[in-house]
């Protein structure tokens, strides 16, 4: 199973992104897929999370300003980043809970990083 991310970039204070993180190989079922983030010398945290039935939370710092959505059908999440402040600056990584069976335990799976970068 591979996480595909791509859309990161450098933006300046107040604009928008929009990442992809694609699901593929061995696929049975996936339940919650999410996006987390490292900051410069931060720690990874939590961006936001959606289950397989459409359920979200968010992390209070990007709530009101981050969409999280998927495409089950593409095996795929998206995080739209509206009004992106030089505190989002950050590797965002996506991650998916594959199961690769039917009655097989559900693995976290990483996509590699996509950077993103909010500055004028």
């Amino acid at each position: 199973v591979q996480l595909q991310a791509s859309g990161g970039g450098l933006v300046q204070p107040g604009g928008s992104l929009r990442l992809s993180c694609a699901a593929s190989g061995s696929i049975f079922n996936i339940n919650d897929m999410g996006w987390y983030r490292q900051g410069p010398g931060k720690q990874r945290e939590l961006v936001a999370v959606i289950t397989s039935r459409g359920r979200v939370n968010y992390a209070d710092s990007v709530k009101g300003r981050f969409t999280i959505s998927r495409d089950n059908a593409k095996n795929t999440v998206y995080l739209q980043m509206n009004s992106l402040k030089p505190d989002d600056t950050a590797v965002y990584y996506c991650n998916a809970a594959v199961s690769t069976y039917w009655g097989g335990s559900f693995i976290d799976y990483w996509g590699q990083g996509t950077q993103v970068t909010v500055s004028s």
